[in-house]
C-alpha cells in the first residue's frame, strides 16, 4: 500500500492555482484513515505545529507548499505585492517547529523561486510557487525510494530489524526513510520481522508504524519503548533503523526522544544502528549535535495521554520532543546517493558533492 501522505491538488487540470494541501490527518490514525483539504496557510501552521503532518520530510512539503496557498487568493495587482506576502509566509510557516531541518530548507528554496520569479505575471507567479513545491514533494518521494534501494543492502532474508518512532511513507510525500528498506527487501522477497517501539508519549510507533507496515503485509511486532533492552538481549536483532529529523556535520542526529537511547543499546548489544535520511536532512552548517535545536512539547502530551489524565494534576514535567545520537554510536548514514561510514565529518561533506 503507496501512502501519499500529502499532495498538491488544483481545483481545475487548466492550472495549478488556485487549489488546495491534501494530506494525511495522522492524529486520526490507525483508527480512522482521514484526508485534510486545506486552503489557507494558518491551517497549515496549526496541522504541523499539532502533528496533523509530521516527520521532516513531510513537514517541509507541507510548508512549501503553504507558501502557495498563502498567496493563491490574494488579489492578482502586482507581482511585487505577491512577493512581499509569500516571504511573510516563509517566514510565518518557519515559526511552526524548530527541530526538523527539512522544514528550513525548503522554505530557504521557495524564498529563492519566490525572488528569482518577481519578473513572472502575478497568475503566472503563483503557478511557479505551486509548481516548485509540488517538485520538492516529487523528489522527495525519489529519494526515500533510492534511500530504500541502498538500505536494503544492509538486509538479508531472514533479518529483525528493531525501529523506532514513524520513519514510512507517512513521515514522507511516500514509501518513508527508515522503513523504506524493509519495503524494497520485501518486494525482493526477502522476509522482514519488524519489532516496532510504541514511542511515547504520542505513540508514532504504535498507531503509525505498526499500522502503516501492517497495511504493507510486513511481519511487525509491538513492543513498549522500555521493552527494547530485553528485546535485543533475548532476541535476534540484526540491525536498528530509524530516520532523523537533523544531522550535523561530525554525523550527530536529532531524531524522536528515545533513539538515543536505543543507540547506546545497540552499542551494548553489538547490533548495527543505522540512521536513514534524505540529504535535505544534513545541516552542516552545525559542526556538532549540540547545536540543535531541540523542541519541547506541551506538559498535557504527558500527563494528558489522548485527552485522558495519567498524572497527578500540578506535577512538573519535561517534555523534549529529540534527543540527539552521538554520530559515534552510528554504524551507518544511509541517504539517497549511497551508504556513508565514518568519519561522518569527511564522508557527509564528499558525498554531498557527487
Amino acid at each position: 500500500m503507496i501512502i501519499r501522505t500529502i499532495e498538491w491538488s488544483p481545483d481545475t487540470p487548466a492550472h495549478l492555482t488556485p487549489g488546495s494541501v491534501v494530506m494525511v490527518d495522522q492524529t486520526l490514525l490507525p483508527g480512522e484513515l482521514t484526508y485534510l483539504r486545506i486552503r489557507d496557510v494558518q491551517s497549515v501552521w496549526r496541522a504541523i505545529q499539532t502533528l496533523q503532518v509530521r516527520g521532516a520530510p513531510a513537514i517541509g512539503i507541507a510548508a512549501a507548499m503553504g507558501v502557495t496557498v498563502a498567496i493563491q487568493a490574494l488579489p492578482e495587482t502586482t507581482t511585487g505585492e505577491l512577493t512581499s506576502a509569500a516571504l511573510q509566509a516563509a517566514d510565518y510557516l518557519a515559526t511552526s517547529r524548530p527541530t526538523a531541518v527539512n522544514l528550513f530548507w525548503a522554505l530557504d528554496r521557495m524564498r529563492g523561486v519566490i525572488r528569482a520569479s518577481g519578473a513572472l505575471p502575478p497568475h503566472e507567479f503563483k503557478n511557479r510557487l505551486a509548481r516548485e513545491s509540488m517538485t520538492i514533494r516529487d523528489e522527495d518521494a525519489a529519494m526515500c525510494r533510492a534511500i530504500g534501494r541502498h538500505g536494503a543492502e544492509l538486509l538479508r532474508d531472514g533479518d529483525t530489524v528493531l525501529t523506532h518512532c514513524n520513519a514510512g511513507g507517512l513521515a514522507t510525500a511516500e514509501y518513508g526513510t527508515a522503513l523504506a528498506p524493509i519495503y524494497v527487501a520485501t518486494s525482493q522477497n526477502k522476509h522482514i520481522h519488524v519489532y516496532a517501539d510504541e514511542t511515547r508519549p504520542l505513540l508514532q510507533g504504535a498507531r503509525l508504524t505498526a499500522w502503516e507496515l501492517m497495511q504493507a503485509g510486513v511481519d511487525v511486532t509491538l513492543i513498549c519503548d522500555n521493552m527494547a533492552a530485553h528485546v535485543m538481549k533475548t532476541k535476534t536483532i540484526n540491525a536498528v533503523m530509524v530516520g532523523a529529523d537533523r544531522i550535523a556535520a561530525n554525523g550527530d542526529t536529532a531524531n524522536k526522544i528515545g533513539t538515543y537511547g536505543l543507540a547506546v543499546l545497540a552499542k551494548a548489544h553489538g547490533i548495527p544502528f543505522y540512521v536513514l535520511a534524505p540529504s535535505s536532512t544534513f545541516d552542516l552548517s552545525l559542526d556538532s549535535g549540540a547545536r540543535i535545536p531541540i523542541e519541547e512539547r506541551a506538559a498535557e502530551e504527558i500527563t494528558m495521554g489522548f485527552g485522558k489524565r495519567t498524572a497527578p494534576e500540578g506535577v512538573k514535567t519535561y517534555s523534549p520532543a529529540f534527543d540527539v545520537t552521538p554520530g559515534g554510536l552510528i554504524t551507518a548514514i544511509v541517504c539517497e546517493k549511497g551508504i556513508l561510514a565514518p568519519p561522518f565529518q569527511t564522508t557527509l561533506q564528499s558525498l554531498l558533492l557527487i
